[in-house]
C-alpha cells in the first residue's frame, strides 16, 4: 500500500450514496472508518474491511478527513455540533446536498471550530461512484483540496471549482437546471408526436441529435454573454420568438400542455419589448437573471 492510499478516511452517513463512497474507498485500498445512526447499514462495509466507529466523535478522530453524506445541512450541524465531537485540526469534506448559502455558512461554522472545510456536490448515481462517470465537485481553500485530491479521485472525477465554498452547490443546481430542461423539452416533443402515433423510442434518436447539436452552440453563446454583446449571427430573437409561437400553437392544436413554451415565449416577448428583438437568443440571459415576479 502506498502513502496515497494508506491515509485513513472517515465516511459519515451510510445511505445508498454514503455506502457507495465508503465502498469505493475500500476498493481503492484506503483505510476507511464509517459511522451511521443505523449501524446495520455498515454491515457489508465492515465485512469488506471498514471499521465501524461507535460515535461520531470517534469517527472524526479516526481519519485524516471526514467525508459527510447525510440528509441535509441541519443534520451536519446536529451531528458535528455535539459536545463530544472535537473538530480542531480535522478536514471536513461535506458532500451533503444543499444550497450555496448553507455551504458558505457551514464553512464559516467549521472554521470557527478549528476545522478545515471543503464543500462538495456529487453529480452521479451510487453505481457510478469510483468510476470516470462519477463527478465530484468541490469548492473551498485550494490547499485543502490538493491535500485530499487523491482521496476524492478514488470516488470519481474530482473537479475543483474555486475558493468560494458555495460554488459546488451552485454548479450542482445549474447542472440540474440543464438536466431538467433537456428532459422537459424532450417530454414536450414526445407528447406532441404521440398524438400522431409516433412513440417515444422512435423520437428519442432525433431528439438526442438535436440536443447534441444545441450543446455545440454553448461556447459561442457563452462568449456573447460574457461580452454583453449579442449580434444576430444565426437568427434574431424576433425570429426565434415567432418559432416559439408556432410551438405553442401546435401544442394547443394537438391538445397537449403548452405551459412550458408559453413561459419561454413570454420571456422572449419581454426582451423584445425592451428593445432586444434584433439581437441573438442568448440576450435572454437578461430575463433569466431577473428575479421572478
Amino acid at each position: 500500500m502506498n502513502d496515497k492510499t494508506s491515509t485513513p478516511v472517515t465516511v459519515i452517513g451510510l445511505g445508498l450514496m454514503g455506502q457507495a463512497l465508503a465502498g469505493a474507498l475500500l476498493k481503492a485500498g484506503r483505510p476507511t472508518t464509517v459511522w451511521n445512526r443505523t449501524t446495520s447499514k455498515a454491515d457489508q462495509l465492515v465485512a469488506d474491511g471498514a471499521h465501524l466507529a461507535p460515535t461520531v466523535g470517534e469517527a472524526i478522530k479516526a481519519g485524516s478527513a471526514a467525508i459527510l453524506c447525510v440528509t441535509d445541512y441541519e443534520a451536519v450541524h446536529e451531528l458535528l455540533g455535539a459536545s463530544d465531537v472535537e473538530l480542531e485540526g480535522t478536514t471536513l469534506i461535506n458532500l451533503t446536498s444543499g444550497d450555496s448559502t448553507q455551504a458558505r455558512e457551514t464553512a464559516r461554522w467549521a472554521r470557527e471550530r478549528g476545522a478545515r472545510y471543503l464543500d462538495g456536490a456529487i453529480m452521479a448515481i451510487p453505481a457510478t461512484i469510483g468510476t470516470p462517470d462519477g463527478i465530484i465537485l468541490t469548492s473551498g481553500p485550494k490547499p485543502d483540496f490538493e491535500a485530499h485530491e487523491a482521496t476524492l479521485a478514488e470516488l470519481g472525477v474530482a473537479t475543483y471549482l474555486g475558493e468560494d465554498a458555495g460554488l459546488a452547490s451552485l454548479y450542482d443546481v445549474a447542472g440540474l437546471a440543464m438536466m431538467w430542461s433537456v428532459l422537459n423539452a424532450w417530454l414536450q416533443g414526445t407528447a406532441m408526436l404521440r398524438t400522431a402515433g409516433v412513440d417515444a423510442a422512435t423520437y428519442a434518436p432525433f431528439a438526442q441529435q438535436i440536443a447534441v447539436g444545441v450543446a455545440d452552440w454553448l461556447p459561442g453563446y457563452a462568449e456573447q454573454i460574457d461580452r454583453g454583446s449579442f449580434p444576430a449571427e444565426v437568427a434574431t430573437l424576433e425570429t426565434e420568438a415567432r418559432a416559439i409561437g408556432h410551438l405553442v400553437e401546435e401544442a394547443e392544436a394537438v391538445g397537449v400542455n403548452a405551459e412550458l413554451p408559453k413561459l419561454i415565449k413570454a420571456m422572449a416577448d419581454r426582451a423584445i419589448a425592451a428593445g432586444h428583438g434584433g439581437e441573438q437568443y442568448p440576450v435572454l440571459i437578461e430575463e433569466f437573471a431577473r428575479p421572478g415576479s
